[in-house]
C-alpha cells in the first residue's frame, strides 16, 4: 500500500509538473523523489505521468488519482488535529462549511449564536462552494453548512436563515455609477457584466438568467467567476459590473459603487443552513435549538 509520503510526492510533482521545482518543494533531492512516484506508479498499476516530452504532465489516471490524494492527505491532517485537540482536553468538535458569499451575511449570525452557546466547543471554519458543502454533509466530514438552495438529498435536513435582495456593483467610471436612483434592470442591456459560472455556482447563474430573461435583457458577459468576492474585485478593475446579494455591498474597494436594482418582480436571494439528519454531534443540535430561539 501507497504511504502518505508518497501521496505528498505526487501531489508536489502534479502541481509543479516539474520534478525539480517539486523536489525543491519538498526540500529533497530530485532521483529520490523520482524513485517514489515509480514505486507509487508501480503500486497503482499505472502510469500517472507522461515523462515523454520536456513537459511533464498528468496521465487522465494521475488527474483522477490527484484530487483522492489531496483529500487523503485533508484527511490525515484534520485527524492529526483532532488528536491534538482531544489531548488539549477540549470536548468538541464543530464542523462547519460556508460559501465565501456567506462571510458577510448569515456567517456572522452562526458564528455569533456559535460563541454565545458552544463556549466549550472548537469551531473548525471551511470555505467551500455550494456542492462540495453537500458532499462533505452527506459522507460526514462537515456538521452543518451555510449553501445555497435547493437541497433535494433525502439524507440532508436545511431549512432558509437569510432572504435578501439583489443589488449592482458597479465600476465607479461608469455611467450608471452617477445615477440619484436605482438601476432598472433593463439598463443593464447590453451592458458588460461579470457573470457567475453554470455549475460551480449554479444558483447565482440560474437565479440571474431567470431575472434577465423575463426582462428580455442581454447583457455581454467578460468573464464568468465562482465567488462573490473575485467578481467584485474584476468590477474594481473595470471588467463589467455586477448583479450581487445587497450583502455583497460591505466589500469595500474604491473603484466600485453599489446601486440598488429595480425588478419586475422580487427576486429574493436566499441562503440555507443544511445538516445532516442522522449527525448526533451534540453541538449540532445545541447550536440548532439555540438558533431556533433567536
Amino acid at each position: 500500500m501507497f504511504s502518505l509520503a508518497q501521496l505528498t510526492h505526487f501531489v508536489a510533482v502534479a502541481e509543479e509538473l516539474h520534478f525539480g521545482r517539486a523536489a525543491e518543494r519538498l526540500k529533497m533531492t530530485q532521483p529520490p523523489l523520482s524513485r517514489q512516484i515509480q514505486l507509487l506508479e508501480k503500486e497503482l498499476d499505472v502510469q500517472l505521468f507522461d515523462r515523454s516530452s520536456r513537459a511533464v504532465k498528468l496521465t487522465p489516471a494521475g488527474k483522477a488519482f490527484l484530487s483522492d490524494a489531496r483529500r487523503l492527505l485533508q484527511q490525515s491532517e484534520r485527524a492529526a488535529l483532532s488528536v491534538r485537540k482531544a489531548s488539549a482536553g477540549r470536548s468538541g468538535t464543530l464542523r462547519v462549511g460556508f460559501t465565501g458569499g456567506s462571510v458577510h451575511s448569515g456567517l456572522a449570525m452562526l458564528l455569533d449564536t456559535a460563541r454565545a452557546t458552544l463556549d466549550d466547543v472548537e469551531v473548525d471554519l471551511r470555505e467551500l462552494v455550494t456542492m462540495g458543502q453537500l458532499e462533505a454533509l452527506s459522507e460526514g466530514s462537515l456538521d452543518i453548512g451555510l449553501v445555497r438552495p435547493p437541497v433535494t438529498r433525502p439524507d440532508l435536513s436545511s431549512r432558509t436563515l437569510v432572504r435578501e435582495s439583489l443589488i449592482v456593483a458597479v465600476p465607479r467610471n461608469h455611467p450608471l455609477a452617477q445615477l440619484d436612483r436605482p438601476i432598472d434592470i433593463t439598463e443593464l442591456h447590453g451592458a458588460n457584466l461579470v457573470m457567475y459560472t453554470p455549475i460551480e455556482s449554479r444558483y447565482f447563474h440560474e437565479l440571474l438568467s431567470s431575472v434577465f430573461h423575463e426582462s428580455s435583457v442581454a447583457p455581454v458577459i467578460t468573464q464568468y467567476m465562482t465567488q462573490i468576492h473575485s467578481i467584485i474585485a474584476l468590477v474594481n478593475l473595470g471588467w463589467g459590473l455586477a448583479v450581487v446579494p445587497e450583502s455583497a455591498g460591505r466589500m469595500h474597494y474604491d473603484g466600485v459603487l453599489y446601486q440598488p436594482l429595480t425588478l419586475p418582480r422580487p427576486a429574493l436571494v436566499e441562503l440555507d443552513l443544511v445538516w445532516r439528519l442522522n449527525n448526533d454531534n451534540p453541538a449540532l443540535h445545541r447550536l440548532l435549538s439555540a438558533l431556533d430561539s433567536n
